[in-house]
Parts: structure tokens; C-alpha cells; sequence
């Protein structure tokens, strides 16, 4: 009959999407029962779908398989790890920081860009004081070269990553927002970043200080690597130095050498000064060129048009978090929401072996907590470190699953309560998951480390930029604040006690 409507067909791209997901489906389900054979022809069939000659040639649906094929591609490639065990919790993720080569560095001065980064500095927004000395001017240029530009973008594709935790703490604490600045410098955003000194996590504290401001420190859960805690200890101090120097940049300089560090510089040179500090040469070296890496980081990222920055930035972090009532199993926890294990301990970085213990707050992709709940009402808290889950299909039996998993039929059924949940449902299997590596002994640039911690590293020597990069001018005179005595300092400077934190130990 002619007014009956037409069924809508499936676009071409629908239906080879179906189909990829369908065999993607089946792939996720044999990782979680360990077939790992299995799963690598359904994953490796699920990107030939994607890639099929069929493909429409209408750039839209042609768009919409890219993107499926993308995500598709980056889940596998995770699977991979967890497999091939690149994923293991044993510190791999350590990177040399920033700071580590920046700091060491000199830098010569460009003069040409003192008018434009004057005029920048003068129309800019800003709580931390932004100033156009030849030291910022240097790290300015650095930044503009190859080397540095690469160093300053990195850093700033990962603030995307965490760069609304760190800037709604920092808001919450009445601190200014370039202090974000500080944690790109210290480790590029890296959570488990550790230096030669021991100072681990974005926000580089050493063991001592992180208890002093809350951070919880054990073989299992080291809080210095969660950014949101990290973050608001790091916020604490900053915000300690502040009141004891009253001058942002004082601060800053204390946050890398050290409050004692600076208050000796202040009483023998009688400057209460950053810039006159580094003038009469009273800081470290490293000191020295800190505050105006940080300065010049400011600047830039408010002004990434004047600099040809461009930054493809990561997608924020986004979860939801649940207290744990038992010791659990961080792959238990992965197979419940049905993600890949690397994902889970990529967002939960303070975690440091494979059973997260009672009372830590686990975070899991946005929207997934009912699903945990799922499967935490199957498994009892005691076994939540050592049992598995299974979702149950049509042809599973008691039988069957005693046969998959290598258990005894008797134990599958008391941990079943004598019968297989229904279709669809989890049902709980009394076998472990893999524990974790025994520690191991890596070479690293030089150095030998032990589970990641470093354990001896020679002073770096002083490194100059590149002139093939950089053009060496001759430098001109330094342009400071107006030397101020020690006297006119804030009274707090010379009256209160100074905090005794120093993160890097420096």
C-alpha cells in the first residue's frame, strides 16, 4: 500500500560500525575470561570491519568510521598493555622533569623582545606580578626557540589534562591561577614523576613535606601522586610562603630552594627582593633561573598568538570516586565497568600496587559507580582481593565456568550460592587475579633506580642553549624592581618563623 512509510535503511557507516562493534564486544568480553588469543582476532577483526572496501565515500560517514576506528584503536592499544604488561604499577612511568634540564640552563637575551613582552606585561591579568627582566626576557627566548618551544607546548597540551583541578583548588585557596605554572615547570602535569632527589608526584614533594601537609605515604598508596590532594598540599605551602615573605616571587624562590635558603639570602644582602637577589647572585643558580621560568611561562600562555604557540590540548580528566570498604583488586574493579586496566590506573596514579587497600578513594570513568555496585553486591567485601567476575551468557552452566576458569565445581558453586546467576548477571569465581612484579633494578641516564625511586645522580653541570637555535647577543644590564631594604620588607619576612618544608630537599 503506498501510505505505508518507508523503514528507515541503515547508512552504510551504521552498519559497518554494527558490525565492528559487535566483534569489539566480543573481544573486551574474552579479556575478561583471559582468552587472550581470542580476543586479538575479534579485536584485529573489529579494525578490518572499519577499514573494509565498503567504506562510504561520503566524507561525513567516511568521518564517522575514522572517529570509531580511532577510539577503537586506542582501547586495543591499551588492552595491549595491560597484557604485554607495560602497564604494570612499577614506577615506569618516571620521566626526567622540566625542571631538570631547564634549571641548568643560561640564556641569552634577545633585545628585541624587551618592548614587545613590556607591552604584554602591562596589559595582562594577572595575580602573580609579571615582570620584563632580562632574566624572564631570556627564558622567553628559549621558549621561542625549537627546543623550547616543543618543552612548552608538551607541557601545555598535558595541562589539559588536569588544568581545571589544579586552577579550581588554586581558585578555592584565594591563590593566583599562573601558579599552575609551578606544577608545568616541576612535571609537565606528569602525576608520577620522580627526580634525583626524590621528590615525586606534579608538584615534586619529598617524603617529609608531603606528610607535613596531609599526604598520605605507604608501600600501597602514595598520595603525592594524586593531583587533586598533590595539588591542594602544594597550594597550602605556596600559600604558607606567601604569608611569611609577602611577595610572590620570594615565594615561588622558597618553593624550589627552600624558605631558609631565602631568608639567608635576605639577611646578607638586606634586599627583600627577588630580582636584587639574583643580581648580587645570593640564590642558587638554579633558583635564579626558577621564578623566571615561571614568570615567562605566564606571559607566553597569555599571549600564545604573539609566540606561534599552538596546542592541541589533552581532554580533561573526569571521574566519579567511591570510598572502598575492602581491600579490592584494581583489575576486579576494571572488568566491572568494563575498561581497559590501564585506564583505571591512569586514574588513579597514587596508587602503587595492584590491591588498592580498605578506606582509598578509587576513581573510576564518569558514570560507571553502578556498575561497580553491580558487581561489589556479588562479591563479598573479604574475596573483593583475590575472587573474578563473569557475566553470565545463555550457554553457561556451573560446569562450564569451573572448566573456563580452572576452579573446582564445588567452590564455583558455594561462591555462587549453589546455582548460575541468570543471564546477564555477574556471576563470582573464587580465582585471583596476578599479583604484583617482584621490584627490579633498571639503569636510567646514568643513574641506578630501584622501583623508580632514584638512588644516586652526579650534579649536573651548567648547560648552555643552543646558538644554532638561539641567537647569542651581548646582554644588557639587568632591569630590577628598585632594590628595597631588608628593613621595608613585610614584617612577617623577619618575624615569623619560616615554614620547613622543602620538597626537593635543595
Amino acid at each position: 500500500p503506498r501510505n505505508l512509510p518507508k523503514i528507515p535503511r541503515p547508512s552504510n557507516a551504521q552498519f559497518l560500525m554494527d558490525a565492528a562493534a559487535q566483534q569489539f564486544t566480543a573481544g573486551k568480553k574474552s579479556v575478561q575470561e583471559g582468552r587472550m588469543g581470542e580476543a586479538r582476532q575479534q579485536f584485529d577483526r573489529s579494525i578490518e570491519i572499519l577499514l573494509s572496501e565498503e567504506a562510504p565515500q561520503n566524507p561525513l560517514e567516511r568521518r564517522r568510521l575514522e572517529q570509531r576506528l580511532d577510539q577503537y584503536s586506542q582501547a586495543i592499544y591499551e588492552y595491549d598493555l595491560d597484557e604485554l604488561g607495560a602497564g604494570e604499577m612499577d614506577d615506569e612511568a618516571v620521566q626526567e622533569r622540566p625542571a631538570d634540564e631547564i634549571l641548568e640552563m643560561t640564556f641569552p637575551i634577545d633585545p628585541n623582545l624587551r618592548s614587545l613582552v613590556r607591552e604584554q606585561v602591562a596589559h595582562a591579568t594577572s595575580d602573580l606580578p609579571l615582570d620584563a627582566t632580562d632574566a624572564v626576557l631570556g627564558a622567553i627566548n628559549y621558549f621561542s626557540t625549537e627546543r623550547g618551544r616543543k618543552v612548552l607546548q608538551w607541557g601545555l597540551a598535558r595541562s589539559g589534562k588536569y588544568g581545571d583541578v589544579i586552577r579550581r583548588v588554586l581558585a578555592d585557596r584565594g591563590l593566583p591561577q599562573e601558579l599552575i605554572y609551578v606544577a608545568q615547570l616541576e612535571s609537565a602535569f606528569n602525576p608520577r614523576a620522580v627526580s634525583y632527589a626524590a621528590a615525586v608526584g606534579m608538584w615534586q614533594f619529598v617524603h617529609s613535606a608531603g606528610t607535613e601537609h596531609g599526604l598520605y605515604v605507604s608501600n600501597a598508596v602514595d598520595d603525592r601522586m594524586d593531583p587533586e590532594k598533590a595539588t591542594y598540599a602544594a597550594a597550602s605551602y605556596l600559600g604558607e610562603l606567601y604569608n611569611h615573605f609577602g611577595d610572590w616571587h620570594l615565594a615561588l624562590a622558597a618553593y624550589n630552594c627552600g624558605p631558609g635558603c631565602v631568608d639567608s639570602a635576605i639577611r646578607r644582602t638586606g634586599y627583600a627582593d627577588f630580582w636584587e637577589l639574583s643580581r648580587l647572585h645570593a640564590l642558587p643558580q638554579q633558583t635564579q633561573n626558577y621564578v623566571p621560568v615561571v614568570v615567562a611561562m605566564a606571559i607566553m600562555a597569555k599571549n600564545m598568538d604573539a609566540y606561534d604557540l599552538s596546542v592541541d590540548y589533552d581532554a580533561p580528566v573526569d571521574y566519579d570516586s567511591i570510598e572502598l570498604e575492602a581491600n579490592t583488586h584494581i583489575a576486579l574493579a576494571a572488568a566491572a565497568v568494563e575498561q581497559p586496566l590501564s585506564e583505571l590506573k591512569a586514574l588513579n596514579p597514587a596508587l602503587l600496587r595492584s590491591v588498592a587497600p580498605k578506606g582509598y578513594m578509587l576513581h573510576l570513568p564518569k558514570g560507571s559507580l553502578e556498575r561497580l555496585n553491580e558487581v561489589f553486591a556479588v562479591i563479598p567485601a573479604a574475596q573483593r582481593d583475590s575472587w573474578r567476575i563473569h557475566r553470565v551468557e545463555d550457554s553457561d552452566t556451573l560446569a562450564s565456568l569451573a572448566k573456563k576458569y580452572k576452579v573446582g565445581a564445588a567452590a564455583l558453586s558455594s561462591a555462587n550460592n549453589g546455582e548460575i546467576p541468570e543471564v546477564g548477571s555477574f556471576a563470582a569465581v573464587p580465582v585471583a587475579y596476578p599479583g604484583d612484579p617482584q621490584p627490579k633494578k633498571k639503569a636510567v641516564k646514568g643513574r641506578t633506580t630501584t622501583k623508580g625511586r632514584s638512588v644516586s645522580k652526579p650534579a649536573p653541570k651548567a648547560v648552555t642553549a643552543s646558538k644554532a637555535a638561539v641567537q647569542s647577543k651581548p646582554a644588557t644590564k639587568a632591569v630590577v624592581k628598585t632594590a628595597k631594604p631588608a628593613a621595608k620588607a613585610p614584617a612577617r619576612v623577619t618575624s615569623k618563623k619560616a615554614p620547613t618544608s622543602t620538597r626537593a630537599g635543595a
